[in-house]
């Protein structure tokens, strides 16, 4: 079966720098974070469920973490963007010309994103690598790419 996407070494991408990919994930926050106000506050409050307990392990930031997540992993499963890499014309690919499973964006999104966000040089790298890799991209050959609009 013959793939749409393009090929990566036939074509001159321009590999997302630091500060594009920055701005698209502030803008993925709000979008997140939105979500979770539509929709977990209003549950939360109709079964009478605390939204002011500050633990790693309350309900609210439970259902929040899996929102956030959710909303990573399935956005660029499916659509290869979130809708803040959209607005700004950015693409997630896979240096190796393959179509992403689902394993590699769950690592990528999941467990690579935590590790980035936990060293945070696991960010500022993407600044310095000629692939605008950060550290979760390194793990899952996979980088971000300015789309041809």
């Amino acid at each position: 079966m013959e793939s749409t996407e393009p090929v990566l070494q036939d074509h001159p991408f321009r590999y997302a720098g630091f500060w594009m990919r920055f701005w698209a994930y502030l803008l993925d926050l709000l979008v997140v974070e939105s979500f979770e106000r539509l929709l977990i506050n209003p549950i939360f409050r109709a079964f009478d469920i605390s939204l002011t307990e500050f633990s790693i392990f309350a309900p609210v930031s439970i259902a929040s973490t899996v929102i956030f997540y959710l909303y990573f992993v399935l956005m660029t499963k499916f659509f290869k963007q979130t809708l803040g890499k959209m607005v700004f014309g950015l693409k997630v690919v896979d240096l190796k010309h393959d179509e992403m499973s689902w394993g590699t964006i769950i690592f990528r999104e999941w467990i690579g994103r935590f590790i980035s966000a936990t060293i945070i040089i696991g960010y500022i790298i993407v600044a310095f690598l000629p692939k605008k890799q950060g550290l979760h991209d390194i793990f899952t050959d996979t980088t971000v790419i300015h789309v041809d609009r």
